[in-house]
């Protein structure tokens, strides 16, 4: 778009704007006819001032009513270069630096896992999303070579970069460790040395598998994981990943707290011998006698703690929940008319021959005859509702307590990483590529959690979810500048939605207002 002054017959000069486009010459605006040298420059100056008005986005702004005649709307759409949905792209790409994942050298990590949250898929399909969305040709194979580097060289330094995060934002300290264990299944068939088969958390019996170990933060931040074969018993993982970050990051003053499945008598003694704190699950049917029966005999009242010492100088806390009575109850009675229905012919056959859930309800007879022990359910009856844990602080018991609940925040970790970003199933079936894939998970659920927080501390009422979905329809668009010999990029904010969440496309501005 340019200023063009044509000569007429009788010497006058008439002043236009003129668009070039496809080699063709288009008339967008008349300014007049001048009869000297003075008007001539008077109407070169509003023309001009008309192209600079309208060359930038108040051409888009149809609310202000600056799109009034036919001819500005093609004008408009004239001046549009291309488009692109990159809301997510935009929006995450500045959490990740936020992190400082911006220290990895290759853009490459960056594409997959802004891919993993905004519309997690196969590698083959997240080329086709780049392209289409973020006009980011991002190949097949660089993405497969760019796992093998991964895999090789960076891994180490993800890890890095997301704890200095995490101390920085924390004032340095990480106090609580909260640990967990799930699995990942595999559609492939064939197994080795790291896919097993073993006991599935996603009830994937015949599929091989991987058992995955995360340590998080209060909060659910993520702080470290490690991957174990799929046949590896859950309560072996958890010593070897905590005495590796203690020893990577120089981890002293911190607090373990662990599901009683994973605190087995061998791993406390090795915490202890340590010189480590935890928090365990107490499993308080298998205490001493004298110790069940103390805990037996306690008073029954909601939101009472009580605790022992125990002999080997830990601390036992018991509390009593009628709320947990009442799940403890009716997980019972669904529990033994499951065995009604299983055991109705009083028979029992091979397959059944276990000790495992409610079965232990079970009388077995002759090897095969078998009944429902009334005696056996009323003494499971005397512990509902309590609930015990061992401890080697000095915490107090309501906070002790409290801190134990607070492993619901691995659960939550692990329905995020396996739902939203889709860790499994995995289609890899080399150790490098199956490392390499759950590190791209890991580093995509530091920058939503990171972005979880970031919503926390500015107020803005929306969870990560629906902020990703707005932001999934915030359009830029490429508009040429005058003389079209360039463009000007705009990010379109449109609906209320969008505006809602216009503030999070400008973080360090928006984090500078709270410190």
């Amino acid at each position: 778009m340019f200023v063009r002054k044509k000569k007429n017959r009788s010497g006058s000069v008439s002043v236009a704007v003129v668009d070039k486009s496809k080699g063709r010459f288009r008339e967008i605006r008349q300014f007049g006819v001048a009869h000297n040298a003075a008007e001539v420059e008077a109407l070169v100056s509003q023309a001009n001032h008309w192209i600079r008005q309208y060359g930038g986005q108040q051409l888009i702004d149809f609310q202000a009513g600056h799109v009034s005649r036919q001819s500005d709307i093609d004008m408009l759409v004239s001046r549009i270069d291309g488009a692109s949905i990159n809301g997510t792209y935009m929006l995450l790409s500045q959490v990740y630096d936020l992190i400082g994942f911006n220290q990895i050298e290759d853009d490459v990590l960056r594409h997959l896992v802004i891919a993993r949250i905004s519309q997690p898929s196969s590698k083959l399909a997240t080329t086709a999303y780049l392209r289409s969305y973020y006009k980011e040709d991002v190949s097949l194979s660089r993405i497969y070579r760019y796992m093998d580097r991964l895999y090789s060289r960076q891994m180490e330094r993800v890890q890095e970069i997301s704890i200095g995060h995490t101390r920085r934002i924390l004032g340095g300290s990480i106090g609580l460790l909260f640990y967990d264990v799930t699995t990942l299944y595999f559609e492939t068939a064939p197994k080795d040395d790291l896919r097993q088969a073993g006991f599935s958390k996603d009830g994937k019996t015949s599929e091989a598998q991987i058992v995955l170990g995360l340590l998080v933060r209060r909060d659910g931040y993520p702080l470290s994981y490690s991957i174990f074969n799929g046949s590896q018993y859950e309560g072996y993982t958890m010593i070897p990943i905590i005495d590796d970050f203690v020893r990577r990051f120089g981890l002293k003053d911190f607090v373990v707290v662990a599901d009683s499945g994973l605190m087995n008598a061998r791993n406390i003694r090795l915490l202890r011998s340590a010189g480590n704190k935890y928090i365990v699950g107490a499993r308080i049917k298998s205490e001493p006698t004298a110790v069940k029966e103390w805990t037996l005999s306690l008073g029954k009242r909601d939101g009472a703690a009580y605790e022992c010492r125990r002999t080997d100088g830990d601390r036992l806390i018991v509390s009593y929940s009628s709320s947990r009575a009442a799940n403890d109850a009716k997980n019972r009675e669904k529990g033994v008319e499951r065995l009604r229905k299983s055991y109705k012919s009083g028979i029992l056959t091979k397959a059944n021959v276990n000790k495992r859930g409610y079965n232990k309800f079970l009388e077995i007879s002759k090897d095969v005859e078998v009944s429902i022990s009334q005696e056996k359910i009323a003494e499971d009856e005397r512990w509902d509702g309590l609930k015990g844990y061992v401890t080697n602080t000095s915490l107090p018991a309501e906070e002790v307590i409290g801190q134990y609940h607070g492993l619901w925040v691995v659960e939550r970790a692990f329905r995020i990483s396996k739902g939203n970003l889709e860790m499994r199933p995995m289609f890899h079936f080399t150790e490098r590529r199956i490392e390499a894939h759950v590190c791209i998970c890991f580093v995509a659920y530091k920058v939503y959690k990171e972005l979880e927080r970031i919503l926390r501390l500015t107020g803005i009422g929306l969870s990560v979810d629906k902020v990703i979905d707005i932001a999934k329809t915030i359009i830029t668009i490429d508009i040429k500048t005058d003389g079209m010999t360039g463009t000007e990029r705009r990010t379109l904010f449109l609906t209320e939605e969008q505006q809602t969440i216009k503030p999070l496309f400008d973080l360090k501005k928006l984090l500078s207002q709270f410190g």
